[in-house]
């Protein structure tokens, strides 16, 4: 069977945007966090952008991913 793998936390990205802001090379980002360089690669070219609704939080959430997941999680099927 293969590996498993966890996707990163928000307080991993929290912080993978502080140092990148902070210049922190990516090799250094992934031996702290201990998780693969392509990872943070990754994560940086992806999911990179400032989310409104959680100041200080930059990262990405679902509702920013899929314009759907907002109406999908809502039991009334409301849009946002």
């Amino acid at each position: 069977m293969g590996a498993v793998y966890t996707q990163l936390s928000v307080k991993e990205r929290v912080q993978i945007e502080r140092w990148k802001l902070a210049k922190i090379p990516v090799r250094e980002m992934a031996r702290v966090l201990q998780r693969s360089k392509a990872t943070i690669y990754r994560e940086i070219k992806r999911n990179w952008f400032s989310d409104e609704c959680l100041p200080g939080y930059d990262c990405q959430s679902a509702a920013n991913r899929d314009p759907l997941s907002a109406s999908k999680n809502d039991p009334l099927g409301a849009p946002g």
